[in-house]
């Protein structure tokens, strides 16, 4: 089964959707996630291996711990600090991270630059 990502943000979300097949599930807490909104979290996630993508600022790392109570053997995933977030980090840096994450089969390789 494919694995679930969580994010921040619909931002995040359409950055990460573009680099990953489409039986990826992709969520967001927009924000600082409530206790319902961790609760639909594990819901929507069932049994799929979780990933948690956040920000590498304060809030991002609120969000993770959080994120990370319900979920525990969450692989954590991380932007380079100076990015803006995960929606503002190149896609070679974020195709760097997802492979160190292990979800190579997940990646959407973007075709080779012509050699021109």
């Amino acid at each position: 089964m494919a694995p679930v990502i969580i994010v921040e943000g619909k931002n995040d979300k359409s950055r990460l959707r573009r680099l990953l097949k489409e039986d990826v599930l992709i969520l967001c807490t927009f924000g600082t996630p409530s206790t319902q909104k961790l609760a639909e979290l594990c819901k929507r996630a069932a049994d799929r291996d979780v990933y948690i993508f956040a920000d590498n600022d304060s809030s991002g790392k609120k969000i993770r711990w959080l994120v990370n109570e319900e979920f525990p053997d969450a692989v954590q995933i991380y932007t380079r600090r100076g990015y803006a977030g995960v929606e503002g980090t190149p896609d070679e840096y974020l195709i760097q991270q997802l492979e160190k994450a292990g979800l190579e089969e997940y990646i959407l390789y973007p075709p080779p630059a012509d050699p021109l």
